[in-house]
């Protein structure tokens, strides 16, 4: 499972800085200035893609998440919404630069809420695995004696 997060970090470091070189070679390429997806684009798969596979990759170190089933399907799922999230960001943002005063379409912004929500069960899926986890983390500590008296 270390493996797989390490993997999901490296992809999710290179979707992030090929989004940022697109955006800014794309604007340059067009004499572009205004407002875009693609803007924050990068930051968003930095920030939910690299970030949280660190945040997961200590805390399944630490905590050996993966030894609860949903851990696995709680991954995929929120990978799942940010992919669908940042492709649905790309192709607004690309027809923000390319078609001046380019309004999006209501199926592509019912997309791209579909991928928050995605995420978001994604999400709650992980804090459910993560409770499950520490739940069992404390009991471990509790029965070798590790816990002091204020349950820390």
């Amino acid at each position: 499972m270390l493996t797989r997060l390490y993997w999901m970090a490296v992809a999710y470091t290179t979707l992030g800085l090929l989004a940022g070189l697109g955006y800014r070679e794309l604007t340059k390429a067009h004499d572009f200035t205004g407002k875009t997806q693609l803007s924050v684009l990068h930051t968003h798969l930095l920030a939910l893609g690299l970030l949280m596979a660190l945040i997961l990759l200590a805390l399944e170190h630490t905590l050996r998440l993966s030894r609860d089933n949903r851990f696995w399907t709680a991954v995929v799922v929120y990978n799942v919404g940010v992919l669908l999230s940042s492709i649905m960001m790309t192709i607004i943002g690309t027809q923000q630069v390319l078609h001046a005063g380019w309004q999006t379409p209501a199926s592509i912004a019912g997309i791209a809420g579909l991928g928050h929500i995605t995420l978001t069960l994604g999400l709650v899926l992980l804090l459910m695995s993560l409770k499950k986890a520490v739940n069992r983390a404390e009991a471990d500590r509790a029965e070798t004696g590790e816990l002091t008296a204020q349950g820390t």
